[in-house]
């Protein structure tokens, strides 16, 4: 980094503020006299009280375009195709649900005013009236029925939303603002399952594919801002929806440009180019939050990092003896085993250290507040001796040799936390060798099964619905295990998670969450790292109320 941009951090250079748009210097002629000079400033003091009026305006107006800089890549801008973080972020700019969350991921309403079960499998959802997609054409329940059943039409997804409207018997319109949703089963979850389902409309999308998205041509939602613009690998360009039936937004324009690299994300909030950035770099932190013209914030986000084990292969790939020679068995199906790696790695240290302070110790399948969190619960102590114990008892007294795979460019400080998890493991007998790779390089070799130890980020605004993607044994009729990487299998859990799925009493459904939760934890069905710390950057006279979803929404920023 440069030592201007160090400058420019401590708050010892001025960040340079881009001038709003249309606006430039006033250049005021200094011959005395004649109408052109300053005499005829002086003595026209209409004109000058004009001048003067037309400063102070545009000093006190805020600027109407906001420009804010991502740190995940966006594959696609259709928002059933891949369920993944940043290209939620995107969509979420133009298309909208019917179900929404708070900034604290509690359930509130979306394009349905309100909802409620008739009875243990059919739900009947109000939708909101005057609501318009972009092109003026009215949202009516044809639309969200539509949509409620696009996931499943889609071939050939790398990890799509099917798995929320799997539950899904059928749909009825009974009139154009009222839909009943019948389950196939008792189903509790439907409500949370339906906020991950984005709203398109049935005229521009039922024909589409991703590159219709990606070109605007189905880009058409009811969400707060339009399509303009999209360049991939680069930027999201767009117009505020001045129908929208939401509080309106304060940014005419807005644009959303992926910046995966840490310091480049940094040094164009510094430069002026950026006037916030999601994920501020946990190196930065504490000289950005030195700096007058900037303001940081903070919250603990629902996600969880963690890291899978494949428990389903004799002989997984990258793991070996310590001569490269295939194991008689798989290490990871032995629970000893799984518990020896759990103890040879140091939280408190990751947390600390690697991630600076944005990360907190990980015992549970979903962090502190969310649905389903055990309190009692406790992170794992770091116990190398411990391990290694284990590790002799399983039959490993020299350990063995394993290669840990995940991104480089996706979650706080990935690439060092991978390389942090590897050198612990090595110091207990378990020689590790790391693979990074850009997200969706890494996401596809996941696909291919080529990975049996790898890291992934999990967040959800419920327990049991965490279980289902990441613990549940795999079962693609009900949407179980998408993300169950190590196709890890336990049936009580399995019977424990949809019972809790299954009830409509939040009681009794998030005290079965807890348990299903727990056992899982108990048996490691994966090991549980910590919950990430998100953060935003931005200039200081913006506000941010920061959400534990993560999510980085324009139209929540407001001028300060």
């Amino acid at each position: 980094m440069g030592s201007r941009v160090r400058e420019m951090i401590a708050g010892t250079t001025p960040i340079p503020a881009p001038l709003p748009k249309g606006e430039a210097f006033l250049g005021i002629p200094s011959s005395s006299g004649g109408g052109s000079g300053w005499g005829w400033f002086k003595t026209n003091s209409l004109f000058w009280a004009a001048v003067v009026a037309c400063v102070l305006t545009s000093t006190n107006t805020p600027a109407a375009e906001l420009r804010i800089g991502l740190s995940g890549e966006v594959t696609s801008l259709d928002p059933h195709l891949l369920a993944s973080q940043p290209n939620l972020t995107v969509g979420r700019h133009v298309f909208e649900s019917l179900t929404d969350v708070d900034p604290q991921t509690r359930l509130i309403p979306g394009l349905a005013e309100r909802w409620h079960a008739i009875d243990t499998t059919t739900w009947e959802f109000k939708l909101r009236r005057g609501v318009k997609f972009h092109d003026g054409s009215p949202f009516t329940a044809e639309d969200a029925a539509f949509s409620l059943t696009r996931p499943l039409s889609i071939k050939g997804s790398p990890g799509g939303f099917a798995a929320y409207v799997r539950a899904i018997a059928s749909t009825t319109v009974v009139d154009a603002h009222t839909l009943r949703v019948k389950t196939k089963y008792p189903y509790g979850a439907l409500p949370e399952d339906l906020n991950s389902i984005l709203i398109v409309s049935k005229k521009h999308a039922q024909n589409a594919g991703p590159e219709d998205f990606d070109a605007g041509r189905a880009t058409v939602g009811t969400g707060p801002y339009k399509f303009v613009r999209y360049q991939r690998g680069d930027r999201l360009e767009l117009a505020r929806n001045d129908q929208w039936w939401g509080k309106a937004p304060a940014w005419d324009k807005v644009t959303l440009r992926v910046i995966p690299a840490d310091p480049s994300r940094t040094a164009s909030l510094l430069s002026g180019e950026l006037d916030a950035i999601e994920h501020a770099p946990s190196a930065d932190i504490n000289n950005l939050n030195k700096n007058n013209a900037l303001r940081v914030i903070k919250t603990t986000s629902w996600r969880t990092i963690l890291l899978h084990l494949d428990q389903y292969r004799a002989q997984p790939p990258g793991v070996t003896d310590l001569n490269g020679k295939p194991l008689a068995a798989n290490p990871f199906m032995d629970q000893r085993v799984r518990r020896a790696l759990s103890k040879a790695i140091n939280r408190s240290a990751i947390a600390e250290r690697v991630m600076e302070g944005l990360a907190v110790p990980a015992a549970n399948i979903v962090s502190p507040g969310v649905f389903g969190y055990n309190s009692a619960l406790k992170a794992e102590p770091y116990d190398p001796e411990g391990a290694k114990r284990l590790l002799a008892e399983a039959g490993y007294p020299n350990g063995f040799r394993v290669t840990l795979a995940g991104p480089n460019n996706r979650y706080i400080n990935d690439e060092q936390v991978l390389q942090t998890v590897a050198q612990l493991l090595t110091r207990v007998g378990i020689q590790t060798r790391v693979e990074a790779a850009p997200m969706s390089a890494f996401l596809g070799r996941v696909r291919k099964e080529e990975t049996s130890f790898a890291l992934l980020g999990w967040g959800s605004f419920a327990a049991d619905l965490s279980l289902r993607s990441l613990v549940a044994t795999p079962n693609a009729d009900k949407g179980y295990g998408a993300w169950n990487w190590g196709r890890y299998a336990n049936l009580k859990v399995d019977a424990l998670m949809e019972q809790a799925l299954g009830t409509v009493d939040r009681a009794k459904r998030e005290a079965l969450a807890r348990e299903a939760g727990t056992l899982a934890m108990q048996d490691l069905a994966f090991i549980p790292l910590h919950h990430q710390v998100v953060s935003w950057a931005m200039r200081a006279n913006l506000n941010y109320v920061p959400r534990t979803d993560e999510f980085t929404f324009a139209h929540h920023f407001t001028p300060r």
